[in-house]
C-alpha cells in the first residue's frame, strides 16, 4: 500500500487560498491513517515559494515549488500534466479543493491516471487501501456514500468541509521541474476577472451575518448588510429557501447544498435552523442566533441565543459594534 499523499496548494494572483491548507488538512487525514506523509504542490510565478511556510505549517511534510512564468495565471493542463506525472513517483492518493480551480484539475488528472474521481466530497474515512468519501447528491437530497478502491484514489474537497489547522510538519521545500513547456499549453488564460472586490468570500471571511425568511421580505436583508458593514470583515450569507424565493444570488446560500463555511463569528438573522443549514455552518467557531421562536432548532447549536424580533434587534446590534469599535 502506497501511504503517501499529494496535495494541490491552490493559489491565485500569487496568493495561497484558503482552499490550500483544507486540501492539506483533507490530505493529512488520509495519510495518518496510513502512516505517510503529505506532499503539497505548489505552483506559480517565479516567488511563488515563499508561501511554503504556510503549507507545513498546515501539515506538509514536503512543499514541492513549481515556478514559471506560464503559471503567474491558471494553466490548467500544464498544472495536471505536472500532477499526474508526479503521481507516478509512487502516491496512495490525491487531494485538492473542489473550487472553480479544482473542479476543472481534478478530473484532468483523474483521467490522465485512468483512474475515479470522488468530487465534492464532505467527509472521508480510511481503512486499509479503501477510502470511503460522502458526496451529497440530487442537490442535496440524499448522502452518497462511495468507497475508492482504485490506486491511486482522487479525490476534491468540497470548500469548507474540512477546518485548516495548525499541525507544523517539517515543510521541506523542494523543487519540481513541470512536465513539459507550460508555455506551450494549446490553451492560454490571459487575464482572470475578479468579482467585487469590496465583496468578501463566505469561504475566507472570519466573520459572516445570515438572513432566513425570518427576515420577511428580500428588503429587510438592509439590516444584514448594515451589521456586516459595521463589523468591516464580515460576507452576508442566507438560507436556501432565501435564496430559492430570489431574495439573495444562489452564490450566499450556506448549507448542505451550499457553501459549507466555519467562521470565526456566525451570527444567524432569523434562521430556523433546518438541518440543511446547519451542515453548512456547524463548525463556525462562534455562533450567535437571534429568533423570536425560542424553542428554534438553531439555538441548539448556538452558542449564544437572543430570542426576540430580529428586525428590531439588528439596527441594536448594528450601532452596538460601531460604538465598540469607535472606542477601539
Amino acid at each position: 500500500m502506497t501511504t503517501n499523499v499529494l496535495a494541490f496548494a491552490e493559489t491565485r494572483g500569487g496568493d495561497l487560498r484558503r482552499a490550500a491548507l483544507e486540501a492539506v488538512t483533507a490530505a493529512r487525514a488520509i495519510a495518518d491513517a496510513r502512516g505517510g506523509q503529505v506532499h503539497a504542490v505548489l505552483f506559480g510565478a517565479p516567488g511563488i515559494g515563499a508561501h511554503a511556510a504556510a503549507l507545513g505549517a498546515h501539515g506538509a511534510d514536503a512543499v514541492l515549488v513549481v515556478e514559471h512564468a506560464a503559471f503567474a495565471q491558471n494553466n490548467p493542463e500544464a498544472v495536471s500534466a505536472t500532477l499526474a506525472a508526479r503521481m507516478g513517483a509512487g502516491y496512495g492518493a490525491f487531494v485538492c479543493a473542489a473550487s472553480a480551480t479544482g473542479k476543472d484539475l481534478a478530473p484532468r488528472v483523474a483521467a490522465k491516471l485512468q483512474v475515479p474521481l470522488a468530487s465534492d466530497v464532505t467527509a472521508l474515512t480510511v481503512k486499509g487501501d479503501a477510502i470511503t468519501v460522502t458526496h451529497p447528491g440530487y442537490t442535496g437530497k440524499i448522502l452518497q456514500t462511495m468507497t475508492l478502491t482504485a490506486s491511486p484514489a482522487v479525490v476534491s474537497v468540497r470548500p469548507g468541509a474540512y477546518l485548516p489547522v495548525a499541525n507544523a510538519k517539517a515543510g521541506a521545500v523542494e523543487t519540481l521541474a513541470p512536465a513539459g513547456d507550460p508555455a506551450a499549453s494549446r490553451v492560454k488564460v490571459t487575464e482572470t476577472a475578479a468579482g467585487n472586490a469590496a465583496k468578501l468570500d463566505l469561504g475566507e471571511a472570519p466573520v459572516i451575518i445570515s438572513g432566513g425568511r425570518g427576515l420577511k421580505e428580500a428588503a429587510n436583508f438592509s439590516l444584514v448588510e448594515a451589521l456586516a458593514a459595521a463589523f468591516g470583515n464580515a460576507a452576508v450569507g442566507a438560507t436556501r429557501a432565501v435564496t430559492d424565493d430570489g431574495w439573495r444570488p444562489h452564490a450566499d446560500q450556506i448549507g448542505q447544498t451550499g457553501r459549507l463555511v466555519s467562521p470565526d463569528l456566525y451570527v444567524a438573522c432569523g434562521i430556523s435552523g433546518a438541518i440543511q443549514h446547519l451542515a453548512g455552518m456547524r463548525t463556525s467557531k462562534c455562533i450567535v442566533a437571534i429568533n423570536k421562536d425560542k424553542d428554534a432548532p438553531i439555538f441548539k447549536a448556538a452558542d449564544y441565543g437572543i430570542v426576540g424580533d430580529v428586525l428590531e434587534i439588528l439596527p441594536v446590534l448594528t450601532d452596538a459594534v460601531k460604538q465598540a469599535k469607535a472606542a477601539g
